[in-house]
């Protein structure tokens, strides 16, 4: 049994960061019952070797870690992709709220980003995911994906260049 102040020390340096290591899980799996799957067993596995833990920066090691636990579910269970599940977002009324046509116009412009980014390569759709919806820094996901980070900068400049091209097909009617 481990013992209490791991337990403490885990607690606070790591699950600060859970939503990320699910948002990523989620992104990566196109699921949210398997990235359920993907994030409890990274976060497992992040607990279990978190005495190797020595760096300053949980959030890119934990963001590392559902990455490769993610790789290793893929292929452990060889399944077919499933369709991406869209759940329903809340929507936040400021002050000027929103008409309900507006809100049902950006409605249908997140659902049209989510479901093209979801036919992204997966490096690709990884890239702009730890990038653009985890804020992660150039450094931390060449950290994460084990790349250069010039790789990262060429990854992540043609996964917007196909991710606007795919937007700009749909919007025109186009299917790729």
């Amino acid at each position: 049994m481990d013992n209490p102040d791991k337990l403490r020390r885990f607690e606070q340096t790591v699950l600060p960061h859970l939503d990320a290591a699910h948002n990523l899980a989620r992104w990566l799996t196109k699921s949210a019952p398997d990235a359920e799957d993907v994030t409890q067993e990274a976060m497992l596995r992040a607990f279990r070797f978190f005495d190797g833990f020595r760096g300053s920066e949980a959030r890119p090691w934990l963001l590392q870690i559902v990455r490769n636990t993610f790789y290793s579910w893929r292929e452990q269970n060889h399944r077919l992709e499933q369709s991406f599940s869209v759940e329903e977002e809340a929507v936040e009324i400021a002050d000027d709220r929103p008409t309900p046509p507006e809100l049902h116009q950006q409605d249908l412009d997140a659902r049209l980003l989510r479901e093209t980014l979801a036919t992204l390569p997966d490096d690709f759709r990884e890239v702009l995911t730890l990038r653009e919806l985890e804020d992660c820094s150039y450094k931390e996901i060449a950290a994460i994906m084990n790349i250069p980070m010039g790789t990262v900068m060429s990854r992540l400049a043609r996964a917007r260049q196909q991710l606007e091209r795919l937007l700009r097909q749909r919007i025109a009617g186009v299917q790729p």
